[in-house]
């Protein structure tokens, strides 16, 4: 999914912007990366690993600048190396400097650079981050563009998600696709420095005066003279009257003390167990959740049910998220060195066993493994989304329908699979009920319905 930061404004921007990265951590893991602007150069550290290796003090230090603009991965396109990490930098025989994070995955990469090196440009990376630099700076460099301008024109050809930052040696732009797939919220600090980063907890952290969302297809120019919003119609570059925000954000990836979408990460996910738990029959002794991203979605059914709410399994948290390892072997080893269950806990209970969602179906085996072998009675599976049985092709890495689980078995087949006792799925309609705004959110790794393609 990918996690993006930005800070204007201040001197210690890339102090800033790693305790903003530090806090989308959750959303890559297997790289990072800072550019820094001083005003005449721009300085680029990125290596594969966490934020805390990666940007050690001393580190910082050499980063010195009042522009900084930072990227955790989680790959999608491209390979695992450093070249396929962000931010890209571009450096132009003009003099010009500029450096770009992105978030999202483009649907018609192939064909975009495709046109883009018939016309010279040279790519040292297979990832859409350089894709979206390139375009742009080629538009503005060899067809005498304002960014705007290539930017609007992005957002008219180069289709899929986006949610972007670009820096210059005195700006920063900040857009993002016109169906709003991935999250992207902007603020000011309380000291005059403009930050905007994929999740408002990233924001939050920074002690933010206000804080706002970029609304797809907006366009906003941060520069000395303040901060400029270009609106841009988003139905001029969208089939769609409607926003389609990724419903696996609350689901899964955005942290609970996160606003996505203007609405509460925590919330949705506590409205989510609650129905859940009444469409469910079972009464259970105990309701306990695979932590962490189910913690909330197990609330709000135990909550619903009045039954205990524990934490019967324990997450070690120096250990990944085991859904967003690139290797399946990695995946594997991860779940045991990541859970483990309470001591005596699960002994002759019956245990409403809770999580977000199933994908391959190889953790969640695992862990019902763990809990049957510490001894619960009955263990039963209740999942906070739908099955997964279609490919995302905007930003989660589920490009092959054959990994899909639910795409191969039927739910009686998953749930021997798994070896729960019973197993039983959100519908789609239940779904829809625990947001707001249900017709802004697109469902199509559920229902194949993609707003693009």
């Amino acid at each position: 999914m990918c996690g993006i930061i930005g800070i204007f404004g201040n001197e210690n921007a890339a102090h800033m912007a790693t305790l903003g990265l530090f806090a989308e951590q959750h959303r890559g893991q297997e790289s990072c990366g800072m550019a820094v602007n001083n005003g005449t150069t721009i300085k680029l550290r990125k290596k594969m690993g966490l934020v805390k290796d990666v940007f050690t003090p001393d580190k910082i230090k050499l980063l010195e600048g009042n522009i900084a603009i930072g990227h955790v991965r989680y790959p999608t396109r491209g390979a695992s190396s450093v070249y396929n990490s962000q931010p890209h930098i571009v450096e132009t025989l003009s003099g010009q400097s500029y450096a770009l994070s992105s978030n999202g995955d483009i649907i018609n990469y192939k064909e975009i650079r495709a046109l883009l090196e018939e016309k010279g440009v040279y790519f040292a990376s297979g990832n859409d981050g350089e894709l979206i630099l390139k375009y742009i700076v080629y538009h503005v460099e060899r067809e005498n563009y304002t960014i705007p301008d290539a930017i609007r024109k992005l957002l008219e050809y180069v289709k899929g998600a986006f949610s972007t930052i670009l820096a210059t040696k005195t700006e920063m732009y900040l857009f993002r696709d016109a169906y709003g797939f991935r999250p992207m919220s902007y603020g000011k600090t309380k000291d005059g420095a403009v930050v905007v980063a994929s999740e408002s907890c990233a924001l939050d952290i920074l002690y933010m005066d206000w804080i706002k969302e970029v609304n797809p297809a907006e366009i906003i120019v941060v520069n000395n003279d303040g901060i400029t919003n270009i609106e841009n119609d988003p139905n001029k570059y969208r089939d769609t009257k409607t926003n389609k925000h990724c419903i696996f954000e609350h689901i899964y990836f955005s942290r609970p003390d996160s606003v996505i979408f203007e609405e509460n990460v925590y919330d949705v996910r506590e409205k989510i167990g609650a129905i859940i738990a009444e469409n469910d029959d079972v009464v259970p002794d105990v309701v306990v959740p695979v932590p962490d991203s189910s913690n909330f979605i197990a609330l709000g059914y135990a909550k619903y049910k009045k039954k205990p709410y524990e934490m019967g399994l324990i997450r070690n948290h120096y250990v990944g998220r085991t859904f967003i390892k690139p290797e399946q072997t990695i995946r594997d080893e991860s779940v045991y060195q990541k859970f483990n269950p309470l001591p005596n806990f699960f002994k002759d209970k019956i245990v409403t066993l809770v999580d977000d969602s199933i994908v391959r179906g190889t953790t969640l085996r695992k862990i019902v493994k763990l809990v049957r072998k510490a001894g619960a009675k009955e263990i039963h599976l209740r999942i906070g989304s739908p099955a997964v049985m279609n490919s995302c092709y905007y930003g989660i890495d589920t490009p092959n329908r054959k990994e899909l689980i639910a795409n191969n078995k039927s739910v009686e087949e998953i749930q021997k699979y798994i070896g729960s006792d019973s197993l039983k799925y959100l519908e789609i309609e239940q779904l829809k009920k625990a947001v707001s705004k249900p017709e802004n959110y697109c469902y199509a790794c559920f229902d194949g319905r993609y707003p693009i393609l």
